[in-house]
């Protein structure tokens, strides 16, 4: 029961996790897509705290037609990337060095796990990111197995709701390449934010 409680505590003091659906226009979304010319992926990013080792938050990056974010009940955003219901859209690069510098800090690492699949997978995990609505508190890690279990060659995800075993699970797939950030950063980010919403 601690460890249910302390996982669920994690998730709310890191993300902010609440359900508030969001709905950026047509036109902000359309002028926002990156294609990114690498090869079709899934990567799921797992925020686990420095000190209890405890999966603290999930998010996925799905690299297809399109590059975009699924960062469930998470409190990243920048004025440049659109949303629509915890979906970010126009995911560069720098955007991506963005969402990953807010979250690692001198209490949590980024764990970044990446898999290639076929075109066909990644246009099927943007279809359902994009259709599977605003996410509530503290479900990040649910949304996120929920969306990995339905796609062909992860359903041994199963429906998970801690961070942590989602990114156990991950590890076991097939060609999956890990790395992992840290940084010294204040635990209080809101500077951070502050900072990258500055630049274009």
């Amino acid at each position: 029961m601690r460890s249910v409680l302390l996982g669920i505590g994690l998730c709310l003091a890191l993300a902010g996790c609440g359900a508030e659906p969001v709905w950026a226009p047509d036109e902000a979304v359309e002028a926002a897509v990156y294609r990114n010319d690498e090869p079709a992926s899934i990567t799921l990013y797992t925020m686990v705290s420095n000190r209890s080792n405890e999966g603290a938050h999930s998010g996925l990056l799905i690299n297809g037609s399109q590059r975009l974010m699924f960062d469930p009940a998470g409190s990243w955003y920048h004025r440049t990337v659109p949303e629509r219901n915890d979906v970010h859209f126009g995911m560069t690069d720098r955007m991506l060095d963005f969402y990953i510098d807010y979250h690692a800090r001198e209490t949590f690492r980024v764990v970044e796990q990446t898999i290639e699949v076929s075109p066909e997978v990644a246009e099927q995990a943007i279809a359902a990111v994009q259709g599977y609505g605003a996410v509530p508190k503290a479900m990040c890690g649910v949304s996120t197995s929920r969306i990995l279990s339905s796609l062909p060659g992860f359903e041994s995800i199963g429906r998970r709701a801690y961070p942590g075993r989602i990114m156990a699970r991950f590890a076991e797939l097939p060609g999956v390449q890990t790395d992992v950030i840290y940084q010294d950063d204040a635990d209080n980010n809101s500077a951070t934010l502050v900072a990258q919403a500055a630049v274009e």
